[in-house]
């Protein structure tokens, strides 16, 4: 198969997230005959497992708080840094965002995201690597992105960077490495998930404001 979209499409229903009902999203019904069919999609073109196929909890916090805050965005540039299934980028366009940018590494996951879009005639562009670019946005959100440490080490640098001339926001649902310092705690919910991908069935998610006069993890 070589159309991304024509791959999600296949892989996918049209669903809506627990918190985030406002919004329709092509997902995994379930994960295992994704996880296989990607499997064999990967060993022929080098692709990652299907993170972009669940409304994981960090976006479906963000994605509540932009459709019940709409000013936080409203008039604004946003990027959707690492955005999944693009569900906070599209309810950015939504809230009346002057631009919508929404980044991921992960081909097939761009693909997620432009069908999202579509599907809810939201005005996201899609992006690939933007981490080391200079700040272009007004408000970043990062949801979920601390799970890994050579991915918090890779990104952090850059993100507080951005802060000194943006509004960036974290959604973490308890992840191990979220950064111990430099964060402000503003909002919290508790999103409804599945124990095929976490292992409880409701996450708590916090939101906090990145600062950018602190260092280190």
């Amino acid at each position: 198969m070589n159309d991304p979209a024509a791959f999600i499409r296949a892989h996918t229903a049209p669903t809506r997230a627990p918190l985030v009902p406002e919004l329709r999203l092509f997902l995994a019904s379930e994960l295992t005959p994704l996880w296989q069919a990607t499997e064999d999609w990967l060993a022929a073109r080098n692709v990652d497992p299907p993170f972009w196929a669940f409304a994981w909890p960090g976006g479906q916090a963000l994605a509540r708080h932009v459709l019940d805050h709409a000013a936080l965005v409203a008039g604004r540039r946003v990027l959707d840094f690492a955005a999944g299934c693009g569900i906070a980028a599209i309810a950015c366009a939504r809230a009346g965002a002057a631009s919508v940018e929404a980044s991921e590494i992960d081909t097939l996951a761009r693909a997620a995201i432009a069908v999202n879009a579509a599907a809810n005639r939201g005005a996201v562009t899609v992006a690939a690597d933007v981490v080391g670019a200079p700040c272009r946005w007004d408000v970043i959100l990062c949801g979920d992105v601390c799970y890994e440490a050579p991915m918090t080490g890779h990104i952090l640098p850059w993100l507080r960077a951005l802060a000194r001339e943006a509004t960036v926001i974290v959604a973490d649902p308890g992840r191990a490495y979220l950064p111990r310092t430099g964060l402000a705690p503003f909002a919290r919910y508790t999103v409804p998930t599945t124990l095929e991908l976490e292992d409880r069935e409701t996450r708590e998610v916090t939101l906090y404001r990145l600062r950018a006069d602190a260092a280190g993890p």
